[in-house]
């Protein structure tokens, strides 16, 4: 059985600039086709616009708030939004308020750098 505390995981920066702390994934547990991550945006910071050939997103907003926009879609994200992110979509991810915007990110595939393609 793998169980994994956020706490102990290290954090690294993601191609798109975004903080993350990976909680399962093909790297540290027995999870193949996905993977499980905490992403932290500080304030007034923002992702850059990118996009996964592969990998389908799911972002879910646990603290704070935001701007998503995916493709030409605008809309502001609060705790308790699930956001779906088609592969190929380009996105991109605004902290609008005053603490650190932070998000459970699943993605399936598991996420990997090859797969982020930066479009700004």
């Amino acid at each position: 059985m793998d169980v994994i505390n956020l706490d102990a995981q290290p954090a690294f920066i993601t191609k798109d600039s975004s903080e993350i702390r990976e909680l399962l994934s093909h790297r540290n547990s027995a999870i193949r086709n996905q993977s499980l991550a905490e992403a932290r945006l500080p304030a007034g910071k923002a992702t850059d616009e990118h996009y996964h050939a592969k990998t389908e997103e799911i972002y879910y907003i646990t603290h704070g708030t935001g701007r998503m926009r995916i493709e030409a879609e605008l809309f502001e994200v609060k705790p308790g939004d699930a956001i779906a992110i088609p592969p190929g979509k380009k996105h991109k991810l605004w902290n609008t308020g005053s603490e650190t915007l932070r998000l459970l990110c699943c993605c399936a595939p598991a996420y990997e750098h090859g797969d982020t393609f930066l479009t700004e």
